[in-house]
């Protein structure tokens, strides 16, 4: 589609209404805090294409699967992160008219998203069926220091007439998700009650007793005056509003605050949750909308300071990377270890918000990286918790011991009802096993193993154990009926990635336990008697690591994705047609298993996670063979592609890649923006960078840097949070500069040469490597 949005490096800006992109710019303009997420929805009434989204962290609905032929096994429910409480809606009729941009001519419209102070604002004019015309301007934003709040100064000016403005600020719980397998509201009133000035409702879930209190308020003033005048309440099912006549004259600004508080019972008793409610809204009322709006300034100032990307002579690339930083920012703040990342945030409910492997493979180098650690932590800390219902899982599969981690989950559980991911797609295991070595190698706390950290490893190393055949012919362990990261090869055996992953997840495993036993023997004897751990067991470990069977061409000196698969007809995906892409649109599902082309990163995938086992030109070879088979079709592969592009000298392929996977919601790439924005491969648009063109790895205790310039940028500069220093990396064609923002001595290496960057000092490396 054309790109509608303009370019700036501090905002996302649309300059004119269209209804058929209004679903995508719901999207993109979303907010969120951590705590609490809202779609860009108006404020006012739209009888237009919306999805309407208002969710609370943590609250979802076990929604009954629906499948059309049932296999032991699978899970009865997805879970489904809830759309909650619409807490915007302000309804403004004009002379009993209503405003509805569906329904009206409207010019002089602006949206923006100020990602630098985290506000959403709109103006427009809409001149209605009778002529009457008025010009609205919002603004509304998400606290990010008080987490419960929501707050929103909207202004109607009448221009060519005098009347009457009703205004009708109100809670909605009667709301539904769009993604609702049977179409089932997932709601029941509890109770509500209306105030002078406002009012609350409360709801819980129809399963599993959540229940979510939201609380509003609001003053209205004329011309700059508080208005005093009787509010008529309003107050049906799932319901609480007001409505407020006001007098205007032409040229009279009417201007309403709003105010909203959400809480929920994952954080208060249910007989706590309206005083929660309405303490938290009296505190921000009081406050008052410019007070509040000065610390989500501040607030967002100070998470700038840790994770600003600066690029210098290339604005779309400069506002892309803002845009993936700013969503990941405010989809997870670390502060609750029961919450986790869906792949579209607060954004959208495709995907239902639950928990992917995308948490441990993309997310957890971000925020290693721009936060502390803790909070990084907490993301693994999540696992552990739910270790007990991996273990329920395998059992489920008929595993006899050992842990499966779910593709999908709420609280541990599986919820994903398509066989080749659920059963299949096992590989999620290993992304897990390798967000603990990332956290402990990259923040050299090695505490974590005996605290939490081993338990899960060698859980995992259990399963591996029991998932893989051991074929005395060949002297070999194989695993069959599996499907990779490619989820265009279903049920293969022996998926290189799968293998490989399986096999290190062992050799890191016995690496902790060595590590326990001499430095923490103690904790090692306790660990090993609970988890009843035997020799037995680690030698069947150290036999399987020694005989894995990987697959291999070697003339070609690549690793197969699977075994058979150069059998398959190798065409370049620049030889297919353009009407044959994208093709999980265009090609059916048996056409696309048959074929070679690849959705994400396979093989190549392994290589990017086990960077220093393999030497360049291995990677080089894998990747010259399957990156022109690859489509791209999963939000999760352009990032993956770029950092290896990165290492092996393809600027170009490197630059299109880092392109494609940036701005990929703001272009609308896959053409599915409007389910959401594709919040968890955000965080790989930032590996691309620091990982691809920054080079940045950790290796033996030290931070590593390789930059290279794409040749599209003046310059750059990224900030990285390495054991307790911030660094900022600047990067230009001539010199690579790390200054220290802390007091805390770093220890790096800038490509071969070892440096020292001392409390506050700088040190700069001569020549940068240009990308050929």
């Amino acid at each position: 589609m054309k790109q509608y949005l303009k370019i700036d490096e501090w905002s996302i800006i649309e300059e004119s209404f269209d209804p058929q992109t209004q679903e995508i710019s719901e999207s993109v303009f979303s907010l969120g805090n951590g705590y609490m997420g809202e779609r860009a929805n108006f404020e006012e009434k739209y009888s237009g294409p919306s999805l309407q989204g208002s969710y609370m962290a943590g609250v979802y609905y076990p929604d009954k699967t629906r499948v059309g032929w049932w296999k032991n096994g699978y899970p009865e429910y997805f879970a489904k992160v809830l759309n909650s409480t619409n807490w915007i809606g302000i309804d403004i009729e004009i002379d009993g008219a209503p405003l509805d941009l569906a329904a009206s001519t409207v010019s002089e419209f602006r949206r923006v998203l100020n990602m630098k102070e985290g506000t959403l604002s709109r103006s427009f004019t809409a001149a209605l069926e009778d002529g009457k015309e008025v010009k609205v301007e919002s603004i509304r934003f998400v606290s990010m220091t008080r987490r419960e709040i929501g707050a929103i100064r909207y202004s109607v000016t009448p221009l060519n007439f005098s009347g009457t403005i009703t205004v009708a600020p109100y809670l909605d719980g009667d709301i539904k998700n769009k993604d609702s397998n049977y179409d089932e509201k997932f709601w029941n009133e509890v109770e509500k009650n209306y105030f002078p000035g406002g009012g609350y409702l409360t709801l819980k879930t129809k399963k599993l007793d959540f229940h979510v209190t939201t609380a509003m308020a609001y003053d209205i003033a004329v011309s700059g005056k508080q208005l005093e005048a009787e509010a008529e309440p309003v107050l049906h099912e799932k319901y609480v509003g007001n409505i407020v006549q006001v007098p205007v004259k032409e040229g009279e600004q009417v201007v309403i605050y709003k105010y909203a508080a959400s809480v929920t019972s994952r954080n208060y008793g249910l007989g706590q949750l309206v005083d929660a409610a309405q303490n938290a809204l009296q505190s921000a009322r009081e406050a008052g909308f410019v007070a509040l709006l000065t610390e989500q300034s501040e607030a967002w100032k100070d998470k700038w300071k840790e994770s600003d990307i600066i690029i210098e002579g290339d604005p779309s690339a400069q506002q892309a990377i803002r845009f993936n930083i700013f969503q990941l920012n405010q989809t997870y703040t670390g502060e609750d270890d029961r919450l986790n990342i869906g792949p579209k945030g607060f954004t959208g409910e495709k995907y239902g918000g639950s928990t992917y492997w995308d948490t441990e493979a993309y997310c957890v180098p971000f925020y290693l990286s721009t936060a502390d650690s803790s909070i990084a932590r907490n993301l693994l800390i999540y696992r552990y918790k739910h270790l007990e219902k991996a273990k329920e899982n395998a059992r489920k599969l008929g595993f006899a011991k050992g842990a499966l981690y779910p593709m999908v989950t709420m609280n541990g559980e599986e919820c994903h009802n398509e066989w080749e991911i659920t059963f299949e797609e096992i590989h999620r295991n290993g992304a897990i096993a390798h967000a603990i070595y990332n956290y402990v190698n990259y923040t050299g706390d090695k505490s974590y193993l005996g605290q939490y950290g081993l338990e899960v490893l060698v859980e995992i190393s259990r399963f591996w154990e029991e998932r893989v055949h051991y074929v005395p012919h060949k002297d070999k362990y194989v695993m069959l009926g599996v499907t990779g990261p490619n989820e265009y090869e279903n049920n293969v055996n022996n998926n290189w990635y799968t293998n490989r992953i399986a096999a290190w997840t062992m050799e890191y495993t016995l690496e902790a336990l060595a590590y326990l036993r001499e430095h923490e023997d103690t904790r090692y004897a306790e660990l090993t008697d609970k988890l009843g751990l035997l020799e037995s067991e680690t030698d069947k470990w150290q036999d399987i690591i020694a005989k894995m069977h990987y697959p291999l061409d070697e003339e070609k000196g690549i690793f197969l994705q699977q075994d058979g698969f150069l059998d398959k007809q190798i065409i370049p995906v620049k030889e297919l047609a353009p009407e044959h892409l994208p093709l999980n649109q265009k090609w059916s599902w048996d056409r696309i298993l048959r074929s070679c082309y690849i959705k994400q990163a396979d093989v190549l995938q392994g290589l990017y996670f086990l960077n220093d086992r393999y030497d360049l030109a291995t990677k080089k070879r894998n990747y010259d063979f399957y990156e022109p088979i690859t489509v791209h079709e999963s939000s999760l592969s352009p990032c993956i592609h770029a950092i290896l592009a990165c290492e092996l000298g393809y600027k170009e392929k490197a630059y299109e890649m880092y392109l494609r996977t940036s701005r990929l919601d703001l272009d609308n790439y896959n053409n599915d923006t409007e389910d959401g924005c594709h919040t968890t491969s955000m965080a790989g648009t930032w590996m691309s960078i620091v990982h691809g063109f920054g080079g940045l790895r950790v290796l033996d205790g030290r931070l590593v840097l390789k930059p290279s310039n794409p040749g599209h940028w003046t310059s750059y500069s990224f900030k990285i949070m390495f054991r307790g220093s911030r660094l900022k990396v600047t990067v230009t064609d001539q010199e690579i500069t790390v200054a220290n923002e802390t007091e805390i001595p770093a220890a790096i290496t800038i490509y071969d040469k070892e440096y020292t960057v001392g409390g506050l000092g700088t040190v700069t490396s001569q020549g940068v490597p240009a990308i050929i």
